[in-house]
């Protein structure tokens, strides 16, 4: 977990953005949540593939797995298991949203959180 935080900063950095910023600490947090999830629930893929994408106006981080278990819009606002929730509360604090989003071949899903950038209108 501590190499993902640390190759996760270390792009955030590279987008521009100021590790003292909010922006950069929610995504963090994402990450760090999300990943956590993927490993503790997907047994049958205990690993995680992170992507971070920055547009002008976004700010996208992805954590998919090979869990053929759906999760679905339901499982963010569960009370049991914070992380999901303080995920989906995060990406509203900066006018985002998640998604998640089956693999192609159905073996596994993705899921999208994406923050607008501050004062970017995507």
């Amino acid at each position: 977990m501590r190499a993902v935080r640390e190759r996760t900063e270390r792009s955030l950095r590279l987008f521009g953005l100021e590790s003292a910023s909010a922006l950069f600490g929610a995504a963090l947090l994402v990450v760090s949540e999300l990943v956590a999830n993927a490993v503790r629930h997907a047994r049958h893929s205990p690993e995680a593939e992170v992507t971070l994408h920055m547009t002008e106006h976004l700010l996208v981080v992805a954590v998919g797995d090979l869990d053929p278990r759906p999760l679905t819009p339901a499982d963010l606002d569960r009370t049991s298991g914070q992380g999901l929730r303080t995920v989906a509360d995060l990406a509203r604090t900066f006018g985002g949203d998640v998604r998640i989003e089956p693999v192609s071949d159905g073996r596994g899903k993705t899921v999208v959180v994406r923050f607008i950038l501050p004062g970017g209108t995507p």
